[in-house]
């Protein structure tokens, strides 16, 4: 099937986000341009991630696509809906298990992922530099030069104010020792997740026209102090235990505070195919 017969996009597109991909995936790290395509989405509604799957996705693929933990949302129901359309024989699915692809915004799923399968990440903004620097020939040259310095006195200005990095997302990494990335706003609980994965993670920021990867086995290390250490959100109660998912009762996930209707709320995963798998898949959430 000739590449400008699938995925909507036309075949020099095609052609041209693969090489920035294998660029990306060669150099860890390291931030890509490209000459982002108009999509049938506003920027900033995920088109980056959306043309990473329109270009790597093949005929036979399964897609898996989350919006914060769910299947259901407007975003992931939409973006899945035109993917499938745009590529015959490519077939929705919403457990974890079964996708080839998964395309997320700002979430990575629970269940371990599994060599096989891609991760790609839709990206608002994909330079961690841009808190503390808005030009971005200086950022580019910062990064050339590994010169990370002012970064680094965020996060000590955070810990002098606060005693801790104040960042609950999009909290910086050092990817294989070299280049320092913005992993997409996921939180801090789904960061250790990048280090050594055994599947790629692909990053694309459409409205910033720039891709960047991390590959398999890749080390992944957040920014910390050596007093300082980096951790993930804890989610514990007034008692300082740890908080159970009210539906399959894990305490070990990712959780999310639902409001009730009558009052008061709820602890709930936020990973909804998690606790449906741990549930046996009921009919009903």
């Amino acid at each position: 099937m000739a590449a400008d017969d699938f995925g909507f996009l036309d075949a020099y597109a095609v052609r041209e986000i693969r090489r920035a991909l294998l660029k990306a995936l060669a150099v860890p790290g390291y931030q890509v341009p490209y000459a982002s395509r108009e999509m049938p989405i506003a920027r900033g509604f995920g088109t980056g991630g959306l043309q990473l799957s329109l270009s790597v996705l093949l005929p036979g693929d399964r897609i898996k696509v989350i919006d914060q933990g769910a299947d259901d949302s407007v975003n992931a129901v939409n973006l899945r809906r035109f993917i499938v359309a745009a590529c015959p024989g490519v077939q929705p699915v919403t457990r974890t298990a079964e996708a080839t692809v998964i395309q997320t915004r700002h979430r990575i799923p629970e269940r371990p992922l599994m060599p096989g399968q891609l991760m790609i990440y839709q990206v608002p903004y994909p330079d961690p530099l841009q808190i503390v620097e808005p030009r971005e020939a200086e950022r580019r040259r910062m990064h050339a030069e590994g010169d990370y310095a002012r970064l680094w006195v965020k996060l000590y200005e955070d810990v002098v104010r606060f005693r801790e990095v104040a960042l609950s997302n999009r909290y910086p990494a050092r990817v294989h020792g070299r280049y320092i990335i913005d992993p997409s706003p996921i939180p801090r609980w789904d960061l250790p997740k990048l280090h050594r994965s055994a599947v790629p993670h692909l990053f694309g920021a459409g409205r910033e026209k720039k891709i960047y990867a991390v590959p398999p086995h890749t080390a992944v290390e957040p920014l910390a102090f050596a007093d300082v250490p980096f951790e993930v959100e804890r989610f514990r109660d007034e008692q300082g235990r740890r908080r159970r998912c009210a539906r399959c009762q894990a305490d070990d996930t990712y959780l999310d505070q639902i409001p009730l209707p009558g009052g008061g709320s709820r602890w709930q995963c936020n990973d909804q195919d998690a606790c449906d798998e741990r549930l046996g898949y009921p009919d009903a959430r």
